[in-house]
């Protein structure tokens, strides 16, 4: 209820005539049953353009450390995240990680539709980077339909390090949906879930028109922040 009266009476009517969003392909959402919306991530404002024009509610995994911030704005973000049902997503590996690819499993399978970043982070230059496993493991347990999706232009809005975003119009495209029958029997096969987040991505790529980039976003900034090229 609090998502659906937030949503409805506060972020949509904001956003909408601010930003001007226009989308292309909602039909491509399913109207009911669980999905994974599997998108490239430019900004942190991505999070908020998407639910706002998918007209049903959207449970992101979600940066953990949205969950564990201080001071009132710290708060503020904790409580939005838990009361609209956000999952925290542990990047760190290992057990952490997989914690978080079970909340999400359970989300699918209680029929939600679900968010994923696949690059696991945003982008540090406007190219799309490889995606991680993750996308494919929930796809391939669950056997739950992948949507791609692209946005367009949010990086010029809010690029990273930018608190406040600018006011330009953005866009939202959604791909068909992708179901990877094939692969049902190696859900925990890693060259199978390689090629399953790999087609995933080569359709965003599609949509989005963005360059490709064979390496993780992750490293990338971290060759970035030691000032290596």
């Amino acid at each position: 209820m609090f998502y659906y009266v937030a949503k409805t009476f506060a972020v949509a009517p904001a956003v909408n005539g601010l930003f001007r969003p226009w989308v292309k392909g909602l039909d491509n959402i399913p109207e009911d049953g669980p999905a994974i919306l599997a998108s490239n991530h430019l900004s942190f404002s991505d999070s908020v353009f998407m639910p706002v024009k998918v007209p049903r509610p959207v449970r992101f995994l979600a940066k953990k450390d949205y969950f564990v911030k201080r001071g009132a704005t710290g708060w503020v973000t904790r409580k939005f995240f838990d009361i609209t049902g956000q999952i925290p997503m542990d990047r760190s590996g290992g057990r952490a990680s997989q914690d978080s690819l079970d909340a999400g499993e359970k989300a699918l399978r209680e029929g939600a539709l679900l968010g994923i970043y696949p690059e696991g982070t945003r982008s540090p230059d406007g190219r799309l980077y490889r995606g991680k496993l993750g996308v494919a493991r929930l796809a391939l347990r669950t056997q739950v339909p992948v949507i791609p999706v692209a946005m367009i232009g949010t990086d010029k809005v809010q690029p990273i390090g930018k608190k406040v975003p600018s006011i330009r119009r953005v866009g939202l495209i959604i791909g068909e949906p992708l179901t990877f029958e094939a692969y049902h029997d190696n859900a925990e096969d890693r060259f199978a879930q390689r090629a399953v987040t790999d087609e995933i991505m080569y359709q965003i790529m599609r949509l989005s028109g963005q360059e490709y980039v064979d390496r993780y976003a992750a490293d990338v900034k971290r060759r970035l922040e030691a000032g290596e090229s």
